[in-house]
């Protein structure tokens, strides 16, 4: 183990941590972490609380996870950051364990969460998902898998971003947005479906296009209509097709009082 975990690394003897844990310089690891095997873990890392991570994953310099949410209501009661398997956390990414006891902020497998992103408390980010650097999700935030996140903007809490969406770079984001679609602007709109994201993952490859056509079928009765949203998903719930069925079940939740509603489409003066 000497080999693996730098002198000046602080570790708390009631860390848990697999041999195969590499820890670099200064990084300083709390009573109650867990930490998977072939995890790297950076310079100057802190990880701390009751937070467990899994395998391979890799932590860059000055990432703090497990830290007190920045929450007033936070009373020190534990609760808990989760992260999966073979995620990237990039430099001074930001994750915050959840406000109340036996709550959980959860990072799924397989993500990419660029510098400097911030994940707040009882926040959920699904498989596959990529946050671009500066992104800031705050509290009660859920982004499914596959979702793309571009830099330098915010989300509002309790928003939800639907599985394949794709979100520009220096939007708002203060509602729900819709899964397979691209959203931008402030406010935010959804501009278009997500042609380039769905298109890479193999989603037109099928005979005559599969639950790609389907979805841009569903993507004009939505957005490029005139039809109310009422009436659109009246529509589109005729599509024989799961991931538009996903689509209307997720634009139904939207609207429950609980939820922030569903980002609009563009209007057409957003087009003069």
């Amino acid at each position: 183990m000497a080999t693996l975990i730098h002198p000046t690394a602080v570790i708390h003897p009631g860390a848990d941590l697999h041999p195969t844990v590499q820890v670099g310089p200064y990084a300083v690891i709390g009573a109650k972490v867990k930490v998977g095997p072939e995890t790297t873990i950076g310079a100057h890392v802190v990880l701390d609380g009751w937070t467990e991570i899994g395998a391979r994953n890799r932590i860059f310099p000055g990432a703090a996870i497990g830290l007190e949410p920045q929450d007033l209501k936070y009373d020190g009661s534990e609760s808990l950051v989760t992260i999966g398997d073979d995620n990237c956390i990039r430099e001074y990414v930001t994750i915050h364990r959840a406000t109340f006891a036996g709550e959980v902020t959860a990072i799924g497998n397989h993500t990419l969460l660029m510098a400097y992103t911030h994940v707040g408390h009882n926040c959920v980010v699904e498989d596959h998902a990529i946050i671009t650097n500066s992104v800031a999700l705050a509290g009660h935030v859920h982004v499914e898998a596959w979702a793309r996140i571009g830099g330098v903007l915010g989300v509002h809490q309790f928003v939800r971003v639907g599985r394949y969406a794709m979100i520009a770079g220096m939007s708002r984001i203060e509602r729900d947005v819709p899964p397979y679609m691209r959203v931008e602007g402030n406010p935010a709109r959804v501009r278009s479906l997500n042609v380039v994201g769905l298109k890479r993952a193999g989603f037109a490859d099928a005979e005559g296009g599969g639950s790609f056509e389907a979805l841009k079928q569903a993507y004009r009765l939505l957005y490029r209509s005139g039809l109310t949203l009422t009436e659109a998903l009246d529509k589109i719930d005729a599509l024989d097709d799961e991931h538009v069925h996903y689509l209307h079940r997720f634009l139904q939740l939207s609207q429950q009082p609980n939820r922030r509603g569903p980002t609009s489409g563009r209007r057409v003066r957003d087009e003069e």
